[in-house]
């Protein structure tokens, strides 16, 4: 099954204020649904954080714990933070992009994957999860950045 699952939300926040936090690993298990530990395992190629560097997250989705490494493969700060899995049960390619709107901003999760190896029977079930947890971020995300002082 290959799975292409988009959200947006628009928030009425800065987009240097919301890329900034929603593209800081270190806030992942804050905003991220089922997501319980982020770590920097690996620096990016001129160091910090930028396109080569790995995030390993330990996450729960349908009841499972789920450990994973993404790959920065593009970051353009304050715009794009684009992803890929390196390590974990299924392919994935996750897109962060963050669009200046005239009441805020624009931000968008997207989800890639090919999951017919290991969730054949669950497809249709998982795409519709991985939506629901999609929009939940994008609400939590908000919920958190207009709650704290900037």
């Amino acid at each position: 099954m290959a799975l292409d699952v988009t959200a947006e939300r628009l928030i009425p926040l800065p987009r240097d204020r919301v890329a900034g936090y929603a593209m800081d690993w270190r806030h992942d298990a804050v905003w991220t649904q089922g997501i319980r530990e982020a770590r920097l395992t690996r620096a990016a190629d001129r160091g910090g954080f930028g396109p080569g560097a790995e995030v390993t997250r330990t996450a729960y989705f349908l009841g499972k714990r789920i450990d994973y490494v993404l790959r920065v493969a593009a970051y353009e700060p304050s715009r794009l933070l684009d992803m890929v899995s390196v390590a974990g049960p299924l392919p994935m390619h996750v897109t962060y992009t963050f669009d200046l709107h005239p009441r805020g901003t624009l931000a968008r999760i997207r989800v890639r994957g090919d999951a017919a190896a290991h969730y054949r029977l669950a497809a249709p079930l998982m795409a519709w999860k991985v939506r629901s947890s999609l929009r939940k971020d994008l609400r939590d995300l908000e919920r958190v950045l207009t709650s704290s002082p900037p």
